[in-house]
């Protein structure tokens, strides 16, 4: 069994390789257009398929690349498009052991490592989102927003890669082809109950961040609704003092007190005592 890994789609030896192994020109156009939607085809005399690694970069930015495979009778081409670190190690470390297995178990390692990549990304989403239900709680602002807007558009493109290996898996496991001996079977489906359950903790992600969303929004109401308590006591506090001063200060004779020596003395100690009245009031109705 020989191992063709290419790291560049343009690189000449693909073109080699295609004719040597009479490989589709449509399968060569695809390993070097990028962006293509994971799936598994049948050649003349062999199988072609496309999966999805992921990588969360340190800005938090989801990558989504490429991962080409040929199966052949006497060998495995891999053709990566795009930058995943945690599949590049995986395809390193098997270069050591990949002489010692067959084509169709080491086309298998290789699809079961990109499954595995995709736990980094989850627990990458599970931290994510941990930490902005204790924002939206403690301090919610619009920048908390926005991450929770971009967190769920994240998930929303990894569910849709997981959806599509997830068909490749079952594709796999219905293939009626000698490519892939039987004993693989099992290996195939553990694959795609790996997928599934990605899928399912994707889902409940998404759950969670839609209860986020709901908080912030409850927490900005509350926030609002203790401001405008906040302006209510206070305009109703100084409500007395201000009926006070407006009467004692309209140009009108008749009030008690206006003639005294000591009557502003006086207009303020009604205000401060009507004030204090009112402030015992709110008090036992439990306002403050």
């Amino acid at each position: 069994m020989i191992w063709h890994d290419l790291r560049d789609p343009n690189d000449g030896e693909l073109d080699i390789l295609a004719e040597r192994h009479h490989l589709h020109s449509l399968h060569i156009e695809d390993c070097r257009h990028g962006n293509q939607r994971a799936k598994v085809e049948e050649g003349a005399d062999y199988i072609f398929a496309v999966v999805k690694p992921v990588h969360v970069t340190d800005s938090g930015e989801l990558l989504i690349t490429d991962l080409d495979l040929f199966l052949g009778r006497d060998y495995v081409i891999t053709v990566q498009e795009g930058d995943c670190p945690a599949v590049r190690m995986s395809l390193d470390q098997l270069h050591t052991t990949a002489e010692h297995l067959r084509p169709d178990q080491l086309f298998y390692k290789v699809a079961d490592g990109v499954v595995d990549a995709y736990a980094p990304a989850l627990d990458w989403f599970n931290e994510t989102i941990d930490r902005l239900e204790d924002a939206v709680l403690e301090k919610p602002s619009p920048s908390t927003l926005q991450t929770i807007f971009e967190t769920k558009r994240g998930l929303i493109e990894l569910r849709r890669a997981l959806g599509n290996m997830r068909d490749v898996a079952g594709h796999l496991q219905r293939l009626d082809t000698d490519l892939i001996q039987r004993d693989l079977w099992p290996f195939l489906r553990d694959v795609y109950d790996h997928l599934a359950r990605n899928m399912d903790m994707v889902e409940m992600q998404r759950d969670l961040l839609t209860g986020a969303m709901d908080i912030y929004l409850s927490s900005v109401a509350n926030r609002t609704n203790q401001v405008m308590k906040v302006l209510t006591v206070l305009g109703t506090v100084a409500l007395p003092a201000i009926v006070i001063s407006g009467l004692y200060g309209m140009n009108t004779k008749g009030l008690p007190w206006v003639d005294l020596p000591y009557g502003s003395e006086i207009a303020l100690g009604l205000m401060a005592a009507a004030t204090v009245i009112l402030l015992i009031a709110l008090k036992k109705l439990d306002w403050l």
